[in-house]
């Protein structure tokens, strides 16, 4: 007995370091370029630096599209080769972007995007369906608060030290991180297939077809619209502070080095990693979903409030970049794979993850450009600080209007599906399974 709970013990950790690990790598060929100013540069009346940011996230707002399909078809035994293909094809549009001159390398920016959008469903392909899933993707999410600012941190390191210019620096820290990337790679691969105990806590997880991916959104229409205008919402805080985090710590007139974006991530994945471990205990899937409902209200309500106190100069610059970013990452975490991996167990869906994922995903990142070009074409007099203020108060009523009609839409619809003796569990969180 001490043997196989050790073994399970092992995959879990297995799995978990190696999911990290990928995606940590991945966003060295993603993030670093966001640390640069580009000042002087712009074109078309638009700053240059929005322009390349605007570029590589219409490519992941594209990538989000194809993998709908792309993702909920793929096979287990070609993720491998899709894998380091999208990341080699990643790497040389940094080197394109490097060697063509502005503005016609903003086109590389947007090649590069289009592959790094598919990592995600790739990477969580491999580790969905199992008991520990909610284990193994808390380390795989809590990769991207910490990667974000490290790989901003080596770009920003790059450029200090070795003098690389900011066209070549996005290019020279990818090759940092192609071995580790790699490595981890066959890591995932090497994993065990989910066991017949896996299976049966979190049910089988299988490609989906047109047919099927059309049946599950006509099956919960309303909360998956409002789930999908909550994450949009989330992604557009999430990407404004990710994408303008320089800018915004400018605008605060605090002298900083390049450790500050990795200083002010670690505590934040901390937090957030500990209070969503809490989850794993929950063996209840329907009412494992409900607190996921609650831990959505809470993280909304940390962004307003600490914004709040900011503002009335009750916390510091530093503090207040944590606690909002602890908040908003409390909601955004659980929509990158644990919170659609309950939703898929608690109502018997038979289907997989990654389909949910990327839809409301597609919709996140056209979001996020909606919001670019708003803040250079409507806003651009604001202060990149007093933007994201702004936006913290928005985000707040709008995710909790979306949140809360959310979760009494999934509470109704379960509550219609054991009247009617549909194959779905019950989501009463008074009920037992």
């Amino acid at each position: 007995m001490a043997e196989s709970i050790n073994k399970k013990t092992l995959v879990t950790l297995r799995a978990a370091f190696a999911a990290f690990g990928v995606y940590f790598c991945m966003y060295g060929f993603r993030k670093p370029f966001t640390v640069a100013s580009f000042e002087g540069l712009a074109y078309f009346g638009v700053d240059y630096k929005v322009l390349i940011i605007i570029a590589q996230v219409m490519g992941y707002f594209i990538s989000k599209f194809i993998g709908i399909k792309f993702i909920s078809e793929l096979k287990p035994e070609k993720r491998i080769f899709y894998l380091f293909t999208f990341i080699a094809v990643a790497e040389l549009a940094l080197l394109g972007f490097a060697v063509v001159p502005a503005p016609y390398n903003i086109l590389l920016m947007f090649i590069n995007g289009i592959p790094l959008g598919m990592i995600w469903g790739i990477v969580f392909s491999y580790i969905e369906g199992r008991k520990t899933t909610e284990i193994i993707g808390l380390f795989l999410c809590s990769s991207f608060v910490v990667s974000s600012g490290f790989t901003k941190s080596v770009g920003k390191f790059l450029m200090d030290t070795f003098n690389v210019s900011e066209f070549w620096m996005p290019f020279s820290a990818g090759l940092i991180f192609i071995i580790p990337l790699l490595i981890f790679g066959f890591m995932l691969e090497k994993l065990p297939k989910p066991t017949e105990e896996d299976i049966l806590l979190k049910n089988k997880r299988q490609p989906l077809n047109k047919t099927e991916r059309k049946k599950i959104i006509k099956q919960f229409f309303i909360p998956i619209v409002c789930i999908t205008f909550l994450y949009v919402s989330l992604t557009i805080l999430r990407d404004f502070r990710d994408n303008f985090n320089r800018e915004i710590w400018d605008n605060l007139h605090i002298k900083f080095d390049s450790s500050i974006f990795t200083l002010t991530e670690i505590p934040i994945a901390i937090m957030v990693l500990l209070i969503l471990s809490f989850m794993v205990k929950v063996k209840n899937n329907k009412r494992a979903f409900a607190y996921y409902h609650y831990i959505l209200f809470g993280g909304i309500l940390t962004v307003g409030f600490s914004t709040y106190l900011f503002e009335n100069s009750q916390l510091s610059p530093f503090i207040w970049m944590t606690l909002s970013g602890f908040g908003m990452y409390l909601c955004y975490i659980p929509f990158n794979g644990i919170y659609f991996d309950r939703m898929i167990a608690a109502f018997d869906i038979k289907g997989n993850v990654g389909f949910l994922i990327y839809f409301v995903d597609s919709f996140g990142y056209l979001g996020s450009v909606l919001i670019l070009l708003y803040k250079n074409f409507g806003s651009s007099q604001t202060s990149w600080l007093n933007f994201y203020i702004k936006l913290n108060y928005i985000i707040v009523v709008i995710a909790l209007i979306f949140s809360l009609i959310a979760f009494i839409m999934f509470r109704k619809k379960s509550r219609k599906n054991k009247i009617n003796n549909k194959p779905y569990i019950n989501f009463d969180t008074s009920k037992s399974i």
